[in-house]
């Protein structure tokens, strides 16, 4: 599954940015995405991620409150909403998914190694 993610930037803290993950050959609506993110000199982390059985969600818990996952289908997309966006938000994100599930609670949502296509990134910056 090929995936694109795009609408990084430079943003200040306190401020918002949508991310977009989407995919021109494939439909999101049957497949679960996963944000995953990696600041510089730190291991990949889980953000969020969207089942495609039921559409259920699950967030870090530094993001909880903060950000929201969600698909448009009209558009075949899947957005991650950032708001309050702190310097530590700092990093490049990705989305991902696993073809092989449908549910993000299988295997454990925030494991990167079970994702097995991944988009090529976006870069967000939060500084002032």
């Amino acid at each position: 599954v090929q995936l694109q993610a795009s609408g990084g930037g430079l943003v200040q803290p306190g401020g918002s940015l949508r991310l977009s993950c989407s995919s021109s050959r494939f439909n999101l609506r049957n497949y679960i995405i996963g944000w995953f993110r990696q600041a510089p000199g730190k291991e990949r982390e889980a953000v969020s991620c969207i089942s495609s059985s039921d559409d259920s969600t699950y967030y870090a818990g530094s993001v909880k409150g903060r950000f929201t996952i969600s698909r448009d289908y009209a558009k075949n997309t899947v957005s991650l909403e950032m708001n309050s966006l702190k310097p530590e938000d700092t990093a490049v994100y990705y989305c991902a998914t696993d073809p092989s599930r449908n549910y993000c609670g299988t295997k454990g949502w925030a494991v990167a190694s079970g994702f097995v296509s991944w988009g090529q990134g976006t870069l967000v910056t939060v500084s002032s």
